[in-house]
């Protein structure tokens, strides 16, 4: 047996684009959820909104807007309230029924703030109440019916 210690790791010597060493092709790495550049989502879904914000909001009083417009693959979209005032954000997580909202929707809804600083609203247990009429609305499962 040799009493040498073994030598020092080296650092890797090839260079990635703009000059800088490229470390990640050296390490090992586990798994992520986010990595591929999924961020996850600041704005409070269904899911990951606090008991005690769904329990004021389920407690507030129901508002009437028209839907302005909702974008089923962002997942998102913007109410305009009846009384006036600004927009309202709407996610997809709490539209409740089972067509997908379009421009000109009537719905129904009750409001919850925005963390971290609580400054802007957002629309929840949002009811279609009268479709658009002329507009083809589309249910969940992906089927098409006109109003």
């Amino acid at each position: 047996m040799s009493s040498e210690p073994p030598p020092p790791p080296q650092p890797p010597t090839h260079q990635a684009s703009g000059g800088l060493l490229d470390t990640q092709g050296a390490r090992d790495r586990s798994p992520s959820p986010l990595r591929g550049n999924v961020v996850p989502s600041p704005l409070p879904t269904r899911r990951t909104r606090t008991f005690s914000a769904t329990v004021r909001a389920s407690q507030g009083p129901v508002y009437k807007g028209v839907c302005k417009c909702f974008c089923r693959s962002k997942g998102h979209g913007f109410i305009t309230p009846a009384d006036g005032g600004p927009d309202i954000f709407l996610h997809i997580s709490d539209v409740e029924g089972e067509y997908v909202p379009v421009e000109g929707d009537e719905v129904t809804y009750k409001m919850c703030s925005i963390p971290p600083k609580n400054e802007k609203l957002q629309a929840v247990e949002v009811v279609i109440t009268h479709l658009a009429p002329g507009t083809k609305h589309e249910t969940w499962s992906g089927h098409v019916v006109s109003s």
